[in-house]
């Protein structure tokens, strides 16, 4: 066979020519399809989508897909690129295969057991998770005033120290896909200190259930506070060599400083929040504007820069880890200083009532177990009918925001009356975030496409729940 002859796509049987075949005929295409006469090489997409927008477009192009496979796409984020060679001319995202129909299950479990739900959202920073469900719970009962001020300085410092953890993770990944390893190291080791004191007041590194209605599970532990106080001059120093090995590194600057620029106006237009808001000038901050947990008590700042690219989201985080730090040191103090309880007086809502771990680490100790089950047979009934059944919520509906570290996270909850949830709805930062995909990538290189989403920082459990 000749140079000049091919095998087309429409009919692989015959051999044509080159200068034979019709011009609107792609001689690369794959086989299978054809379309008034042409032949179309799909490699994503719908397909009717595909053959339609080739049609009133003939230019060269090609659909690929990125994800839904872990490696630079945040989880199980489906990116659909349209490319021109190495320019994205769109960029769809394609979510949902996650599905852990978190907020259907919520339904069908007592108020208390939704928390061991919605931590599992956000698995990175399941804390704030847990308290925007519980704000919408107690404003339901009508108890917000009366959440002791030890459990909502407890909160502050799990959600502060979490938001570290959560900026950690970002740039960790986010410089690992840009095969900067040294970062990932850095941000997982400063981020495996604070998990280990998650863990020492929790029980667990990840997913508490910590936080409940009425207040948290427990009090800290003994040490637990002189261990943080250890901890903080620790994660400033990390916080600060992460900072001397990125912010001033020229190739780092090269594949960030003006990439998957979004300015205000794209921010507000598509509903926007945290250091991607605030990375354009806006200092909004719901810990400022609409205070919760007592957050009005502690001095502390909202960074702000206006590039509005990816640079500008790392520098707000990192600067956004230095306050959060600045408020733990706060509330280390007032906690030192203030004894008191952590659960609502309420022992028709306080689940578990006095809660007190054993020498092995877990469960009740025996002497809480004696109490309950010796002492009164009252008391026993109470405690199983509050564990078994739940306690019941008046009719209504709330709606409470906290300011997580990807931007405001609310909580919709509504109740008719009954011991479960009518319904739980989430307003997740990942998801309403995550519509800025195609106005940062499109016209920007591929390679621009992993800088941009790892800038945003989406996770797909609080998109897909």
């Amino acid at each position: 066979m000749s140079d000049s002859t091919v095998f087309t796509a429409a009919d692989p049987d015959e051999v044509h020519r080159i200068d034979d075949l019709d011009e609107n005929v792609d001689i690369y295409a794959a086989s299978g399809a054809e379309s008034d006469g042409r032949v179309f090489n799909a490699v994503g997409g719908d397909w009717e989508d595909i053959v339609g927008e080739v049609g009133s477009r003939p230019e060269e192009r090609i659909v690929v897909n990125m994800g839904p496979q872990h490696p630079s796409t945040h989880g199980v984020l489906r990116l659909i690129l349209e490319l021109e060679g190495e320019t994205v001319t769109e960029a769809r995202a394609g979510i949902g295969y996650l599905h852990t129909g978190i907020e259907k299950n919520m339904e069908f479990r007592t108020w208390t057991q939704g928390v061991t739900f919605c931590t599992r959202m956000d698995y990175v920073m399941p804390l704030h998770t847990e308290t925007a469900y519980c704000l919408a719970v107690e404003k339901l009962l009508g108890i917000t005033d009366q959440i002791p001020e030890r459990a909502s300085a407890i909160r502050v410092l799990m959600m502060e120290l979490n938001r570290i953890t959560s900026h950690l993770v970002c740039m960790g990944t986010g410089g690992m896909e840009m095969g900067a390893t040294t970062v990932m190291t850095i941000g997982f080791r400063e981020r495996e200190r604070i998990l280990s004191v998650f863990e020492m007041i929790s029980g667990l590194r990840m997913n508490h259930a910590y936080i409940r209605p009425g207040g948290v599970a427990q009090d800290l532990p003994a040490g637990a506070l002189q261990a943080i106080r250890d901890l903080i001059p620790e994660v400033r120093k990390g916080i600060h060599e992460l900072e001397l090995l990125m912010l001033e590194n020229p190739i780092l600057k090269g594949r960030m400083v003006g990439v998957g620029s979004l300015d205000l106006t794209g921010c507000m237009a598509l509903g926007i929040t945290g250091p991607m808001l605030r990375s354009a000038g806006l200092p909004h901050d719901l810990r400022k504007s609409a205070p919760y947990c007592g957050y009005e008590k502690y001095d502390f700042d909202i960074p702000v820069r206006h590039g509005a690219d990816a640079y500008d989201r790392l520098c707000v985080r990192i600067d956004e880890m230095y306050q959060s730090l600045r408020i733990v040191e706060q509330v280390c103090d007032e906690l030192q200083n203030n004894p008191g309880p952590v659960m609502v007086e309420d022992k028709k809502i306080a689940w578990p009532a006095q809660l007190a771990v054993g020498p092995d680490g877990m469960g009740n100790s025996l002497a809480h177990i004696k109490e309950i089950m010796g002492t009164s047979m009252e008391s026993l009934i109470h405690h199983f009918k509050l564990v078994t059944e739940g306690f019941r919520v008046p009719p209504g509906q709330a709606y409470a925001a906290v300011e997580s570290a990807k931007g405001e996270l609310g909580c919709h909850a509504v109740s008719d009356g009954g011991t479960r949830p009518y319904r739980v709805h989430f307003r997740e930062p990942s998801f309403n975030n995550l519509q800025a995909v195609s106005a940062m990538c499109e016209g920007a290189q591929v390679a621009d496409v992993i800088v941009a989403v790892a800038s945003i920082d989406p996770v797909m459990g609080g998109v897909d729940r």
